[in-house]
């Protein structure tokens, strides 16, 4: 967790010449278990991953940083919802997950659920400045109505080999957000908190060509099957957080069918906002 000021390149009204604190006393008491142990989120990340697999991963990450390859990246992890907790503690019903579905014609995670990111720009000031920026692109968020928290472990993603750093916000109320670009976004959504804590919508996903034993968790929702790194990310914060409930990590499937559950009466499973 930082607390430097961090710059934000200049490029629009919502993009303007400022800058961005990282201020973790300005999230609310139901997220503060979230923030105060943002040190975890790396270990939540490793339990689901057989030991061999994350030495491949390991290994793959070490060869990558010392030859020099990959780019540096951020997204943007914001929630929303009111200041106050729930008298029974927890998380708010209306407490949500900002989310895109990527647009089916790219060329990189096409049709994929992600948080708003993407690679840093020669301009950025860092990982904030980038998340913003790129949250502000793809969904046209304002994004003086954030506030930054802190950062997460940067974690290489070797299938695009991106160096990628989760930034975690906040805002009580984030305003209206939709999709910018359809050649680059499908859709735009502020997510349920609830819908991703719902045992009902969990499972565990692998791309047939890999096999069960890279399986990730992930969540099928109505409109979207959350896996791969974002799936990971959420998984590790509900874990962190204290606000996973038990569910059936057996329930493993490949992704091809998962993926035709999306929209189904048998996939929910949590409305978007």
């Amino acid at each position: 967790m930082h607390a430097s000021e961090v710059p934000v390149s200049a490029g629009g009204t919502a993009r303007g010449r400022g800058t961005f604190a990282l201020t973790p006393d300005a999230g609310p008491a139901w997220l503060r278990p979230l923030i105060d142990n943002l040190d975890q989120i790396p270990d939540a990340y490793r339990r689901r991953l057989p030991a061999d697999v994350l030495a491949m991963v390991t290994a793959a990450k070490s060869v990558t940083s010392l030859g020099g390859g990959g780019r540096d990246a951020a997204v943007l992890v914001l929630f929303s919802g009111p200041q106050a907790a729930p008298a029974e503690g927890g998380v708010p019903d209306d407490a949500d997950l900002l989310l895109t579905v990527r647009a089916s014609t790219l060329r990189h995670h096409a049709g994929q659920a992600a948080f708003p990111g993407g690679a840093s720009d020669p301009g950025d000031a860092g990982p904030v400045a980038t998340a913003l920026r790129e949250a502000h692109e793809e969904t046209g968020i304002d994004v003086t109505r954030l506030h930054p928290l802190a950062t997460m472990e940067r974690t290489f993603i070797a299938p695009s080999r991106f160096h990628v750093v989760p930034v975690l916000a906040y805002s009580p109320d984030p305003g209206p957000v939709d999709v910018v670009d359809d050649a680059e976004t499908a859709l735009v959504a502020r997510v349920p908190v609830r819908a991703f804590i719902n045992p009902a919508n969990r499972l565990m996903v692998y791309r047939g060509t890999l096999g069960r034993r890279w399986a990730g968790p992930a969540f099928l929702l109505n409109q979207m099957l959350v896996w791969g790194f974002t799936g990971q990310v959420i998984s590790a914060v509900l874990d962190v957080a204290g606000w996973a409930q038990p569910w059936d990590s057996d329930d493993i499937r490949e992704l091809d069918d998962a993926l035709v559950l999306v929209g189904s009466s048998d996939g929910l499973r949590g409305g978007l906002r």
